[in-house]
Formats: structure tokens, C-alpha cells, sequence
């Protein structure tokens, strides 16, 4: 028996090994369907690899298990692949064919494309709710019945959902909230308000009153309308904005996190004030409110003075202070909240009957409890040895049911009628005291909202309070948990539904049910022994506040009925169920809309136009063109029938096809589908009346023909032409005829690429497809009978002409305003190279200032004989170096300038600009003006002659790189203005940005006879006067240049000297970015080929700086002012200078320009980063070799009062400051020098400069950007004073460079005690001095801002709440 039975099971496993052997060899078919039916999931794919052998009709049935959609609600089609042959027939659902035989490929990627079958959008399989009529729904009491449900016990912690899900409604009937950003905590309260019987059924009792308040604004009505959507919404989760807009919140309230108990408290409070006068007035009351005796009892005569206090919630503390144990157990911390303490020694109590100072017991005791009992468990508390806020997350667990009776204090009502009684009534702010030590018996300012105990007699009293502790039995419905840190985290709640006794999770949209045993998961703490640390290493997901509500069959209520609903609820319903079958509908419409991108050329305007086009996809494409037609507003501008939609590809402006005879074709047939993007575009083509469209079919290529005219130098228009890649280049060449006129014969046809690549199409039997033609292409002809043609391609003048076409760009040049030379700004000058005079365009002449026509040969012959003269003059002047005013004066008088005197550092003219205009932030480190490179090209003066306007001149003067901020006069559109970085004219060179001896344009471009080391062919420049725009600036003076990009920098500025009217070495070129930002360009070497059409450029006057020098910012350093930041003037420092030197430089300007009159010894110069003061350079340092410095260099000049006590790198220089806690002010900076980093020379340092003993110093490190400005109510507390270090170089100071400030103090001194008034005036006057010195500290963390909610639903109407 045991034999055959071995047997069996032998040749069981061999069929199943030959089966699996069988199936390993049969090929697998990889498909990848697309769901092209909602446009949230056209870019999710999902991926079947399935044996070759599977029937189409189980692939349906797999597809529809993976996409979670109802078989059969779907349809499948081919997706793009070499299998396709009807993109328009869906496969057989229903065919028993296998894959393999339908056409599916094994060992390639099959492409699927999931579609809507019949016009209607697939059906989402039902989950196990899907049994459930709506009338079940309709019932609004709680959880649908479900068969078959298993609660998960970590479905609340983390859940991962489809698209779909998300619009239906949770497996458990209930709706989810979403969470804007952060507030979770809103939304846990919120469900746990709403899952609590007696607060939402009082809650439909409120009637709105929409005469007498502003529906957005009612808090009490959104709350309403939430619940309602809550019971009704057949959605998986719903907004709450509408809520917190009632709480006059704005967006960025979404974005700060409030602790829950902080917002039940504040909730309360809001309810309240909006019940006033209402049935709901006392509602918070008597289900939240509680009561409590806080009292003192003298321990020698038994006198006892006590208050009555009301609370919403009880605090219970986690750990005691000073405690490494936790308390096990709430009630454990409830029976700690009620212990008394014994007040003795120090702190005994003065009894009003013993007269003296007595030992007396303090304590708590519960007088009443409310129905609804609120635990806030104290997870968050302060660390006193880090300073920092922690969370406690050790162990505390909590009873499903609570016997709140052994805690509420019976004896306590036969306290004798003549003790002291104080019955304040006051809430506390909705809490009691946490904290049990308190002296604080001071009255609350609360008025009595309390029950008055006093009402009834003594007996009746004890009657009461006896039946009450015995019927003082809580069951747990709500637990509300944070799981996180105390500096942020993630709030959900716990809930169980009083209507089947089931707990579920509220995890924002996420609503699932949940075990016994995941409510235990939330008490916290770890498996091991409690100590201190213990929660340091425990779960961060534990309980914060728990609610109980008392059973008592008479108080528990049961959600209201449908039937039982307020007229005015059934109304809300009914409005609201209306709202979201609307909202539905409008989904609907949304999800089966195309929206595409459309273009069109406007037909007079000649304007290409883009706008998005939203078509529903049954809608033809007739109805499609009319709302085109509309869209693009072209009513006025051409008939109706004179248009039509093309299928479009932009980015090649291409038109890929025509619709002819598909006009009554749905536009989802045409578009392939609703989608989230087209891998195409429509064009609205437009025609005049007498025309007839042209029809575009797939596989054409579009080609934009330009007919280039040699005797003119002119290339017309685009026509465009399509073709087929299969043509040759001959029949090429007839289709162009036809369409241009011009004689196929004599015709040479250039294709252009790519950029700069112009391809003579000479082979006449080559296809357009061989020689490179695509989707979209350009090409120019040209059909005279010249004898270019048998010139070479590449020396012809057609080649010439097109590859000076190709590389011309458009720019737009701002001269200065009162630029020298009148004339020459109205000259229109062009040129072009020597070796191409056949190029040379008429020269136009232009009006002078007198109305006198003058040639631009005579301008350009005058400005030349003047510039000559010039060079003359400086020859005179010989190579000395350095330039008188007297002289530069009169060289600029010889050709008219307006300026009287220019300076070789700093002109007057630069000086009378960049007075024009103030910095309004001088701390900033950036500027509006910016330079391009921090490196320069030399030039000496005398190298201006006779040839500094020739074809073949360009010169190796080194720009300006002055940054002082001037006015931009021309409020240009930089709207086409490209950001990126110029190429480097030889890319062969090291490229550098920070030291002029690297650049690559500091070598001279000509050889010893003046000429140019490279082709001179590129030197194409043609200007013309330019009208600007509207708010350019009065009296600016713009050129319209057309110029070829591969002109050098230095050639460029050669052409506009003319038109500036000083040598090139005096004005600087700016290239204008978006938002207006300039950067100068400097390198003179590199071509303007980064530049493109409709570029702004900028002229400003300035000289230009030599080899090795560098434009240097001076500040001056005021550590005692307001304003700790001046700036003081523009410098030029130069490489290899020593800091004595620069400060020789300095003196004449800074007594000139700044009215400062110092010696070189009273100053100093030091770092400057940003605003705060560095390293102070010592006289001997030598810049670019001690001293790294570059252009826009920026360094602080700070005024010594004595003597330079800095001599030595070792030192170390820190700027200290006193506070004095007991006047609460902080005395003025003071430096100190030290020797070392040591600590206690610093105490020693600061020991003699105050007078304090050593050993009662205390010193903390200054905080964020100089001078560290923080409040004097925070100084004492915030900063951290005396750290345990032995230097300054180590954590947490790292004190390594002077500058540091330094706050000190004496440890013995004690901090004012302020009144209320004090404290809100210093408050106040501390608040605008920071505000007005805009120092922020930017070190702390981030610090909550308070939780509000507006009753006006305008928090901009209060401002002295805070």
C-alpha cells in the first residue's frame, strides 16, 4: 500500500515537472497597454508578459484584474509598432484565437492602447461595497454593512491607492479629508467631531441665518455643510478650504503645522462666540466642561482657602520632572495630577487665621466631569540640558473603559461654610494647570460659566456627587495620534463608531477599519526596560489625546435619522447632493475633453498666434474649426469657410497633414483619444476668398523656399513648397518653378541643414531623402544667368551672400544720452570686408542737425581726422602713464563733447551718473549691473590712428568694467532675451572668470603692422536710427544694427565709435537680460555669437582698465550705527599692489569724493562678505598673492580710533558687546585683539575692558548677519551663554577670522523684572527697531506662528491681537 502509493505521487510530480518543463519552453509575448481613457493615467503603463498560447479573450480578462476595470467596459487596441494594420478596429474581445495567431509578436514589446468602448469610459470594478444599494447610502448612519471585511492592522499607517480609488468612496462608507498641506491636525478633530453623536446632532440643530451673516464666513454653517458632505459624498475624501476660509485663513496657514489640543481649545472658543444668543450658546459646556477645586489647607489649624476652575480638558504628564520614569498608565497620571504636594521651608504658606507662615498641603481635586472627557497625554516637553524641545514617547496605556470615579472627591462638598472660598469659574484658557507646583492663586479675569455648586443645599449636594462617582464609567471613542518628532510630524485619529462598535482609522483620505490591537500600538514606547532615554528609541507613533464619553443610556445619543433631519438640513442635502452631481457631470465633460495646443497665423496681422483648444472628443471636426474660429477671435478678419484645422508640428513648423472630407469625424477619432499631451499640434490654416487650400498628405515634407536676388544682395520671403523624400533633386527643381517662375535650368538650389551648413544640391538624380531633407526644411535658390555659377561653390558670391544671411543678427543699441559728438549719433554707418566689395550696399545718408544732408563717408572721413588728432595728442603726451584731466578735456572738446573734464580713475561725467541714481540696498552683494567675465584686455591710448575705423582694425583695449549702478533709460521687453553663457572665441584656451593674466583677450588679435592675425570676411555691419518703445527714456538714442555674430567684441565697439563719439577704450558694452539685469561684456577676443536676434545692448561711458587692474566697491564700516554699511566710492586696485599702496590710492579720492580727511594709519581695510566684516588685511599684504582678489571686488574701510593694533596674522580681532540684564540694554561695540584662540584670553580681555571679575564672566557668539542684532527680551535666554569650550576654533563657536561678535555679561547681575506694561512697550519699541534695521534672526528654527481663527473671517482687521 505504502509502495503504489509512493507511486502516484511519483507520477504526479513528473507530470507537473513535464508541464513546468512545457511552459519554460513556450515563448512568452511582452505587452505593454497604455490607459488612454483618463488623462491622469495616459503615462501610467501596465505590463503583461504572458504565455504565447493565452486566447485573446483571457488577456481581456488579465487586463481588466491589472487596471482594476470591469471586462468587458474596455476596449484594446494596437499601439504604435510594426504590427499595426488598423489603428481604427479594436482587438476581439472575445475570440478564442491565441495571442500568437491575432498578431502578437514573442521576444518584442507588443504596445497596447486601452480605449472607452462605445463612447463610454470603463467601469472601475465594485470592491466588496459594490453589493450595496444607494438607498443604504442614503440613511447617513455611519459604515455601510460589509460581508467578508478584514480589518487590517497597518492600513492607517501607510496605504497606496489607483487614481481611480481616489474618486470612490472607501470599502468602510465613510469620506476622507484631504490634507491642503499640513493639517492633519485639522482634519483628525474634525472626523472625531463628527463621528461624536450628541456634538454633530446639535450641530444640524443650528439654523443659518444667511440674512444676518456671510455664509463663507459662518464657521457653525461650513461646519454644517462638511458633516453633511461627510455623510452624503459619494467620494473617497473631500476638501476642507471652505472651513478653514471661515477661519479667515489664507493659503499659507496650510503650510503651518498647530498642535491638536491648541486648535480644540481655539475651535471651542470660535463655536461659542458664533452660538451667542443661540439654543447651541451652552453647548461646549455641557458636554466638554468639568470642574476642579485648587486648594490650600494649613496643616496646623485645618483653615482651608480654595478656588473652583473649569476645565475642556485634563493634562496628563508623561514623565515628572526631574523623573527618569514614565508613568505606566493614565491612571497612574491621573492619580499624579491629584496628589497633593506639601508646602514647607522656603515656600510655606501664609494662613490668614494662624497669622503667620504655616506648612500647608496644596492639591487638586475633581468636583465634576464632564460627558465628554478630553486626556491631553504631555508628549512634548523641554529639554533642560540640550535646550532643546523633545518628544516623549515612552510607554502610556489607556483603558477601553475608564472609571473616572475613584478620582472625583466626595468628602470634599462637607468642607466647612467658613473656609475661604474663591469660585472664579474661570476656564483657564479651556484647561487647567498643568503644572501642580503653582503659588499662583491670583483670580482669572474669566467670567463664571461654571455650574454653581452652591445653588442647592448640602444635602442635595452629597446626594448628587454620590450618584454621580457611581455612575462615572468612560468608554473610549476617539484616540488622536502624532507620530513624528516635536519639531513636526503627522497627526491621524483613531475612532470608534458608536453604530457598530468598530474602530476605524482616520488617516486624512485614507479612512480603513482597525483592529483592538492596532489602538495598543499607539501607546508608545519599546519592549524594553523605561528609563530615561528609553523613548528616544521607542516608536514616534504614540496616543496624544484621548476622548471618553460616559455611558449612561439616558445621555448617549444615537446619530439623527434622515427622516428626523431639520427642514433646513434637508434642504443643505439636497443642495449639496445637486452641487456634486454637477461637479460630476463637469468631471465627466473634463475627462472625455481634448485639449490641444492651436496655433494660427493671423491673416493680417501676420502674427502667429497660440492658444489651447478644448474640444469635447464627440464633437466633429466642422464644430471643432467654428470653435477654433472663435478662440482665435477671427471674425473680423476672415469668413468662417475660409478656414480649417490642420494637424501641426511646431517645434519643425511642419503641417503634417489636412482633414479632407473628415469634417463630421469626432475629434477623439482624430486626435487618436482623450490625452494629457499630443506628440503633435492643429494649426488653423486661413485663405483669402479666391484660393483653394492645398492638401497635405502624410509623408510630404514642407519646404521654405527664399529666392535670393544677386544683384540686389537680397533674399525675399519664404513660399512654401511640399515635396516628397523620394524625389529627385531635378524634379525638385521643377516643383520650385512652378511655384516661383524661374527657370528650372539656370536654377541652383541650397539646402541650409543645420545651422551655418549650406549644402549645394548639384547631384540631380539624388533624392531629397539622400541629401538630407526632413520634416521641415529651408532652401535658397537662385536662377540667374551670371557667371557666379561657374564660379566654385564656396568662393561664389551666392555662398557669400547666404552665409553672411545665415550669420547676421538684429540687435538694439542704447547710446548714451549726452554721448559726445552729435553728429555721429545720427550717422548711419555700414560696412562690410575689404575682400568683398561687391557686397557693399549703397551707403544712405542721413540728416544732420541742421537739416543738412551729409554722406557717411564725410562723417566717417571727419571723425577720423579728429580721432587722428587725438592720438597725436597723446603721442605727445608720451608713454608716462599718466594722463592729465587738462588733457583729456580738450582731446574730448576736439570732437565736440559735451564733458568738461574726465578722470583716468573716475570721471566727473561717471561720477554726475551714478549720482542719478541711489542704491536702495547698498548691503546687497549683487547688484543690477553685473559683468559678464572678471577679466579684461589691455590697450594703451596711443594706439588709436588713422585706421581705427578700417574693415581690418580691431583693437585689444581692455573694457570697463564699471559696475556703479545707472538708470536704465529704456524699459526694454525681454521677453526673446536668452540668458546663456557667450562660447569662447578660441576654445582652445583655459577659460577663467577671476584674474585678468588668464583671459584669452588680453593677447593682441593684430600683428606688428596693424593687421588681423585671422579672416577678415566677417565684418558685415549695417545700422539705421531706431524709434524705441514707449518708457525707454526721455532723450535716449537707440540703433537698429544688423551685424554678423562672428565680428569679434572688439571690432563690434570699433563700429560704434562713430556713433558714441569717444574711442572704443571709453565706453563699455552691456548686454541686457531678462528682468533689465545687465552683465558687461568684456572679453574682447570673443565673438558675438551668443548674442541673437532682437538682443539689447547698452553703451555706457567709463574708461576702460589696464592689464591686471580690477574695479574694487569700498564700503566704510560703522559697527555702532543703525545702518552698519556704507558705501563710500569706486577704486581701481591692481595685481601685485601692496594694501599700503591701494590705501595711498585711496586717501586723495576718499578726502575728494567722501569729505574724509584721514591718515593712512587711522584706516584700515578689511573682507567684506555680504554685510559681515572679515579678515583685516595688514599693510603688507600683497593683492592677487596674499589677498585673492577679482572684479566687483568689495571690501570694507573701517576708521580706527587709536592705533592699528592688528600687526600679526596670528591675531585675532572679535568685535564684543555688553548686556546688562538688569537695565535690559546692550552697550555699544567694542574690538578686541587676541594673541590666541584661546577662551580664557578672551574672558580676560573682556575682564578689563568692563571691570567685571574673571570668574563672573559670561560671553555667548552673535547669531546671523552682522551686527547680529537681536531682541533684548530674548538676549538673556535665547543665546547660548557660556559654552564648555577652551578655544574659539571649535564647535559650537568656530571662531577661525576676525569678525566674530561677541556678547558678554555678568553672571552675578540679575535680569529686570517687568510689568506687563514694561514688557508690551519694550515689545513694541524692539519690534521696530528690527524691522527698521531688516536684521532678522535667521539662525533659529522655525518658530511656530500662533493658531488663530477670525470671527470676522479677516485676520488683516486685528492686528494687536498677537
Amino acid at each position: 500500500m505504502f509502495w503504489s502509493c509512493r507511486q502516484s505521487i511519483f507520477a504526479e510530480m513528473k507530470k507537473k515537472f513535464s508541464q513546468v518543463e512545457s511552459a519554460a519552453e513556450e515563448p512568452r509575448v511582452l505587452c505593454i497597454i497604455q490607459d488612454t481613457t483618463n488623462s491622469k493615467t495616459v503615462n501610467e503603463r501596465v505590463t503583461l508578459n504572458v504565455p504565447a498560447s493565452t486566447s485573446l479573450k483571457r488577456l481581456f480578462e488579465d487586463v481588466a484584474s491589472k487596471v482594476g476595470y470591469v471586462n468587458g467596459t474596455f476596449d484594446l487596441m494596437w499601439g504604435n509598432g510594426d504590427n499595426v494594420t488598423d489603428t481604427q478596429t479594436p482587438i476581439d474581445q472575445n475570440s478564442d484565437k491565441t495571442i500568437l495567431d491575432a498578431g502578437f509578436e514573442p521576444g518584442k514589446k507588443n504596445f497596447l492602447h486601452l480605449m472607452d468602448k462605445d463612447g463610454e469610459q470603463p467601469h472601475i470594478i465594485p470592491e466588496e461595497s459594490g453589493t450595496t444599494d444607494d438607498s443604504a447610502q442614503d440613511r447617513f448612519i455611519g459604515p455601510l454593512p460589509r460581508e467578508g471585511s478584514v480589518g487590517c492592522t497597518n492600513d492607517y499607517v501607510s496605504q497606496s491607492y489607483s487614481y481611480s480609488s481616489v474618486l470612490s468612496k472607501s470599502e468602510t462608507g465613510y469620506v476622507g479629508l484631504v490634507n491642503q498641506a499640513m493639517t492633519c491636525y485639522l482634519n483628525s478633530l474634525l472626523q472625531t467631531l463628527f463621528m461624536t453623536p450628541e456634538f454633530r446632532n446639535a450641530l444640524y440643530k443650528w439654523e443659518f441665518e444667511e440674512s444676518e451673516e456671510d455664509p463663507v464666513t459662518s464657521i457653525p454653517y461650513q461646519l454644517q455643510r462638511l458633516f453633511v458632505l461627510l455623510q452624503t459624498s459619494k467620494k473617497r475624501a473631500i476638501e476642507t478650504t471652505d472651513v478653514t476660509r471661515s477661519f479667515g485663513w489664507d493659503s499659507s496657514e496650510a503650510w503651518q503645522q498647530h498642535d491638536v489640543q491648541e486648535l480644540c481649545r481655539v475651535m471651542f472658543d470660535a463655536l461659542e462666540q458664533k452660538w451667542k444668543q443661540t439654543e447651541q450658546a451652552d453647548l461646549i459646556n455641557q458636554l466638554y466642561q468639568g470642574k476642579l477645586k485648587d486648594y490650600v489647607r494649613c496643616l496646623e489649624c485645618g483653615y482651608e482657602g480654595w478656588r473652583i476652575d473649569t476645565y475642556l480638558d485634563i493634562p496628563l504628564v508623561i514623565r515628572p520632572y526631574g523623573s527618569n520614569q514614565a508613568f505606566a498608565s493614565v491612571e497612574e497620571a491621573l492619580h499624579a495630577f491629584i496628589q497633593p504636594e506639601i508646602l514647607d521651608g522656603p515656600n510655606q504658606y501664609f494662613c490668614e487665621r494662624c497669622k503667620k507662615k504655616c506648612d500647608a498641603r496644596k492639591g487638586l481635586r475633581f468636583l465634576h466631569f464632564p460627558y465628554l472627557l478630553t486626556l491631553q497625554l504631555k508628549r512634548f516637553d523641554f529639554d533642560y540640558t540640550t535646550m532643546h524641545r523633545i518628544k516623549l514617547n515612552d510607554r502610556m496605556t489607556f483603558p477601553e473603559e475608564l472609571d473616572m470615579s475613584v478620582f472625583i472627591d466626595v468628602e470634599d462638598e462637607k468642607s466647612p461654610q467658613t473656609e475661604s472660598c474663591t469660585d472664579s469659574g474661570a476656564e483657564n484658557e479651556g484647561s487647567c494647570h498643568s503644572d501642580q507646583m503653582s503659588n499662583d492663586f491670583s483670580n482669572d479675569d474669566g467670567v463664571d460659566e461654571g455650574i454653581c455648586l452652591e445653588s442647592n443645599s448640602a444635602a442635595e449636594r452629597i446626594s448628587k456627587a454620590g450618584s454621580e462617582k457611581n455612575s462615572l464609567l468612560y468608554e473610549l471613542f476617539s484616540v488622536m495620534v502624532h507620530s513624528g518628532s516635536a519639531a513636526g510630524g503627522h497627526y491621524y485619529a483613531c475612532i470608534k463608531s458608536f453604530s457598530d462598535d468598530q474602530w476605524y482609522s482616520f488617516n486624512d483620505q485614507h479612512v480603513s477599519k482597525i483592529t483592538q490591537e492596532d489602538i495598543k500600538k499607539t501607546y508608545g514606547g519599546s519592549s524594553g526596560s523605561r528609563g530615561y532615554y528609553s523613548s528616544a528609541f521607542a516608536s514616534s507613533t504614540n496616543a496624544y489625546m484621548l476622548i471618553y464619553r460616559l455611558k449612561d443610556p439616558m445621555r448617549n445619543a444615537k446619530f439623527l435619522e434622515a427622516q428626523d433631519y431639520p427642514e433646513h438640513i434637508k434642504q443643505l442635502v439636497q443642495k449639496e447632493r445637486e452641487l456634486e452631481e454637477q461637479e460630476k457631470r463637469q468631471r465627466e465633460i473634463e475627462r472625455n475633453t481634448c485639449k490641444i495646443k492651436l496655433f494660427c497665423m493671423h491673416p493680417t496681422k501676420q502674427i502667429m498666434m497660440e492658444n489651447k483648444l478644448e474640444v469635447h472628443k464627440d464633437r466633429t471636426l466642422k464644430e471643432a474649426v467654428e470653435i477654433a474660429y472663435k478662440l482665435m477671435d477671427l471674425e473680423e478678419a476672415v469668413p468662417l469657410d475660409c478656414c480649417r484645422l490642420v494637424k501641426y508640428d511646431e517645434f519643425h513648423d511642419y503641417l503634417e497633414r489636412s482633414y479632407e472630407g473628415e469634417e463630421d469625424t469626432p475629434m477623439g477619432l482624430l486626435l487618436g483619444g482623450v490625452k494629457s499631451t499630443y506628440m503633435f499640434d492643429l494649426l488653423l490654416e486661413t485663405r483669402r476668398p479666391d484660393q483653394i487650400f492645398q492638401c497635405y498628405k502624410p509623408g510630404e515634407v514642407m519646404v521654405k523656399v527664399h529666392v535670393v536676388d544677386l544683384k540686389t544682395e537680397s533674399v525675399a520671403p519664404p513660399i512654401s513648397v511640399r515635396a516628397y523624400l523620394n524625389q529627385t533633386v531635378s524634379e525638385f527643381k521643377q516643383l520650385i518653378s512652378k511655384a516661383t517662375h524661374l527657370p528650372a535650368e539656370t536654377m541652383r538650389v541650397v539646402l541650409e541643414r543645420c545651422y551655418n551648413d549650406l549644402r549645394l544640391l548639384n547631384v540631380s538624380n539624388k533624392t531629397l531623402k539622400a541629401e538630407g531633407f526632413f520634416r521641415s526644411n529651408k532652401v535658397f535658390i537662385e536662377s540667374s544667368e551670371s557667371l557666379d555659377r561657374h564660379v566654385a561653390y564656396t568662393d561664389s558670391h551666392l555662398w557669400k551672400l547666404l552665409d553672411r544671411h545665415a550669420n547676421t543678427i538684429r540687435l538694439y543699441v542704447s547710446l548714451p544720452e549726452q554721448s559726445p559728438g552729435s553728429q555721429f549719433r545720427r550717422a548711419v554707418y555700414q560696412k562690410s570686408s575689404g575682400d568683398s566689395g561687391n557686397l557693399d550696399e549703397a551707403c544712405e545718408r542721413v540728416k544732420g542737425p541742421a537739416g543738412n544732408r551729409k554722406s557717411v563717408e564725410a562723417i566717417l572721413e571727419e571723425s577720423t581726422e579728429k580721432l587722428k588728432s587725438l592720438s597725436l595728442q597723446q603721442q605727445q603726451e608720451g608713454d608716462n602713464g599718466d594722463s592729465s584731466k587738462s588733457t583729456e578735456a580738450s582731446d574730448f572738446e576736439n570732437i565736440e563733447s559735451p564733458l568738461n573734464e574726465i578722470d583716468s580713475s573716475a570721471s566727473a561725467e561717471n561720477r554726475e551718473l551714478e549720482n542719478q541714481i541711489q542704491i536702495s540696498d547698498p548691503e546687497n552683494l549683487q547688484s543690477e549691473e553685473r559683468s559678464d567675465s572678471d577679466v579684461n584686455n589691455d590697450r594703451s591710448t596711443s594706439s588709436v590712428d588713422s585706421d581705427i575705423l578700417s574693415s581690418s582694425h580691431s583693437s585689444d583695449t581692455l573694457c570697463n568694467v564699471d559696475n556703479a549702478p545707472l538708470p536704465l533709460a529704456n524699459g526694454l521687453d525681454s521677453h526673446s532675451i536668452t540668458s546663456s553663457r557667450r562660447s569662447k572665441a578660441n576654445q582652445g584656451k583655459k577659460e577663467t572668470w577671476d584674474t585678468a593674466e588668464e583671459d584669452s583677450g588680453t593677447d593682441s588679435e593684430y600683428d606688428e603692422s596693424g593687421k588681423s592675425r585671422g579672416e577678415a570676411q566677417y565684418m558685415y555691419f549695417k545700422s539705421e536710427p531706431y524709434a524705441a518703445e514707449e518708457g525707454s527714456g526721455e532723450g535716449q538714442k537707440w540703433l537698429m544694427v544688423h551685424v554678423d555674430k562672428r565680428i569679434t567684441l572688439s571690432a563690434f565697439k570699433q563700429h560704434l565709435e562713430p556713433f558714441v563719439g569717444v574711442p572704443s577704450s571709453h565706453f563699455k558694452v552691456f548686454r541686457v537680460y531678462a528682468s533689465n539685469q545687465e552683465f558687461e561684456s568684456v572679453r574682447l577676443n570673443e565673438t558675438l555669437s551668443s548674442f541673437s536676434d532682437d538682443n539689447k545692448i547698452t553703451i555706457r561711458l567709463g574708461r576702460a582698465l589696464k592689464k591686471g587692474e580690477y574695479r574694487v566697491k569700498v564700503y566704510q564700516l560703522l559697527v555702532n550705527e543703525q545702518e552698519p554699511c556704507k558705501f563710500l566710492l569706486d577704486a581701481v586696485f591692481a595685481k601685485g599692489m601692496t594694501v599700503r599702496q591701494s590705501k595711498e590710492e585711496l586717501l586723495p579720492q576718499l578726502q575728494e569724493q567722501c569729505g574724509l580727511d584721514l591718515t593712512i594709519d587711522r584706516f584700515r581695510l578689511r573682507k567684506k562678505t555680504w554685510k559681515n566684516p572679515g579678515t583685516v588685511f595688514l599693510d603688507y599684504h600683497i593683492y592677487e598673492e596674499d589677498i585673492n582678489i577679482s572684479s566687483n571686488w568689495e571690501v570694507f574701510l573701517e576708521v580706527l580710533d587709536g592705533i592699528e593694533k592688528m600687526k600679526s596674522m596670528s591675531q585675532l580681532a572679535v568685535l564684543s558687546r555688553r548686556w546688562r540684564p538688569s537695565e535690559m540694554k546692550l552697550d555699544s561695540f567694542q574690538e578686541v585683539v587676541l594673541e590666541s584662540s584661546s577662551v580664557e584670553e578672551l574672558k580676560e580681555k573682556l575682564s578689563e575692558i568692563s571691570g567685571i571679575p574673571l570668574e563672573n564672566i559670561e560671553f555667548a557668539k552673535g547669531r546671523g548677519t552682522f551686527p547680529c542684532d537681536i531682541s533684548i527680551l530674548e538676549i538673556h535666554q535665547d543665546l547660548d551663554w557660556n559654552p564648555k569650550v577652551s578655544t574659539l576654533n571649535v564647535w559650537p563657536l568656530y571662531i577661525c577670522d576676525d569678525g566674530a561678535v561677541i556678547f558678554y555679561r555678568d553672571k552675578t547681575e540679575e535680569l529686570m523684572e517687568l510689568t506687563d506694561e514694561q514688557r508690551n512697550e519694550l515689545m513694541k519699541k524692539e519690534s521696530s527697531r528690527l524691522q527698521k534695521t531688516g536684521h532678522r534672526v535667521t539662525y533659529s528654527p522655525r518658530k511656530e506662528k500662533a493658531l488663530k481663527i477670525y470671527l470676522d473671517g479677516a485676520p488683516n482687521k486685528d492686528l494687536t491681537q498677537d
